[in-house]
């Protein structure tokens, strides 16, 4: 479909569509009443102000409580200052802002060839993904994490490579799952990186220890291990292996285990490789897609790991892909099988956001880019004249740092259309437990009900 050519047209096709959007979110999702936040705020504020056990609080009326390691309690604490609705305007804004970091660092200035039009439509389509949906309605810390790992993957891939692996430290203190992105380093051979990322976690989870000494003893020896204090495992909404194999009734942990290094083995491979090209952007989306596949659950909203992935197939040239792809993730399809996943077609269609994530890992496009480019330099170096005396070729040389993603948007790719042909991390110079969940209603796909994800 074409774009409108006058700006009428374009203002009437951005009102419908943020119409459309608006309409949709508000009656067909299902609405999570910031239901993780309302975990985070009040286990914290029992804990600060009334002297609870951090991890015996439960919201009332559910058998859900806090299931994060203690550091981020602690750098929650500020949430014991505020009332909820505080808490929520700030957690909002906190999500809003980390999700402008995430986009820049995908997109680079790429937003900017769009104009106002690109960027209504590219809001449209940020905000019908599921995962985006679900991690604003529950008032979730993905996108947080998201943005402090997609920090340091800029980091690495621009040369500055001083505080690279900060932030990863930070989210894996914050949440287990990140702490495969220091394996990442390590298999990198990126050994600086790697220490910084380790000694920031462990120093995290140390301050973590000197500040709540019990409520840290009960998590690394308890509740870290106790996978029913998050939720069932064969829920619809965890899309990991493991949710997989719970839905199909195997209980056997080894077959849990087998898949899970069989997982680590492919994205080990295609990590180093896409490393060992350059391609810091397809490396850090692997890790991500891996992350989401080898914890043990996986809700809906942790999915947000997967957008750095469609801005690589975006760079890669297969927008088409990347929009097909997101357009399923805007569906909530796995939700038809809620109430029972048997079957052939409970089988494929209620692990429908495992088999996309399990699809990408084997297939996302990775290390093409860099090792095409001498090739095409040496042919069009051979075939063009040479310069003028007359008139003699300069090279500029920007001071700005490449973005990650500089051919196009993750919205973009939802709508099929890129908007250039490089969409890929700069080159250097020099080369859970997982959130609260609740029982959904009977009818997932009524906005009234409640449900977790």
């Amino acid at each position: 479909m074409r774009a409108p050519g006058t700006d009428r047209g374009r203002l009437l096709t951005a009102f419908a569509a943020v119409t459309a959007v608006t309409v949709f979110t508000a009656t067909v999702p299902l609405l999570r009443d910031w239901f993780d936040l309302r975990v985070y705020h009040g286990a914290v504020d029992s804990w600060v102000r009334h002297g609870g056990r951090l991890y015996d609080y439960r919201v009332p009326g559910t058998p859900y409580g806090f299931t994060y390691p203690p550091f981020a309690a602690v750098a929650m604490v500020p949430m014991a200052l505020l009332g909820l609705r505080a808490a929520i305007a700030v957690g909002l804004l906190l999500n809003l802002g980390a999700l402008a970091v995430v986009v820049r660092l995908l997109t680079g200035r790429a937003w900017r060839r769009h104009g106002w039009y690109g960027c209504v439509l590219g809001a449209c389509a940020l905000a019908l993904f599921e995962p985006l949906r679900d991690t604003f309605s529950f008032g979730q810390v993905n996108l947080l994490l998201l943005a402090l790992v997609l920090v340091d993957a800029w980091l690495l891939a621009t040369g500055r490579e001083r505080w690279a692996g900060a932030g990863i430290g930070l989210a894996a203190a914050v949440k287990l799952t990140p702490a495969l992105f220091i394996g990442l380093l390590l298999a990198a051979r990126r050994w600086r990186a790697a220490a910084v990322a380790t000694v920031v976690a462990l120093a995290a989870t140390g301050f973590a220890a000197v500040v709540a000494p019990d409520a840290s003893r009960f998590y690394w020896t308890d509740a870290m291990w106790d996978t029913s204090r998050v939720g069932r495992l064969d829920y619809v909404s965890n899309q990991s292996l493991q949710g997989v194999l719970a839905r199909l009734g195997e209980t056997d942990r080894a077959v849990w285990a087998a898949a899970v290094l069989l997982t680590l083995g492919v994205w080990a491979v295609r990590a180093r490789r896409a490393v060992g090209a350059g391609d810091w952007a397809a490396a850090f989306a692997l890790t991500g897609l891996t992350a989401c596949l080898v914890s043990p659950v996986t809700w809906v909203h942790h999915l947000v790991w997967l957008l750095p992935s469609f801005a690589v197939l975006v760079r890669a040239g297969h927008p088409r892909t990347a929009g097909a792809l997101y357009a399923v993730l805007c569906t909530s399809v796995v939700w038809l099988w809620f109430d029972d996943a048997s079957g052939v077609d409970g089988f494929l269609g209620a692990n429908t956001y495992t088999w996309i994530t399990l699809g990408l890992l084997l297939r996302l496009p990775a290390g093409q880019p860099r090792a095409d480019r001498p090739n095409r330099a040496r042919s069009a170096n051979a075939i063009e004249p040479a310069p003028s005396p007359a008139a003699p070729r300069t090279a500029q040389v920007s001071s700005q740092p490449g973005p990650l993603c500089s051919g196009g948007t993750v919205a973009a790719a939802a709508t099929g259309a890129a908007s250039g042909p490089g969409c890929g991390f700069a080159r250097s110079a020099s080369s859970e437990p997982t959130g609260s969940t609740r029982p959904v209603a009977p009818n997932p796909q009524s906005s009234s009900a409640r449900a977790s994800s």
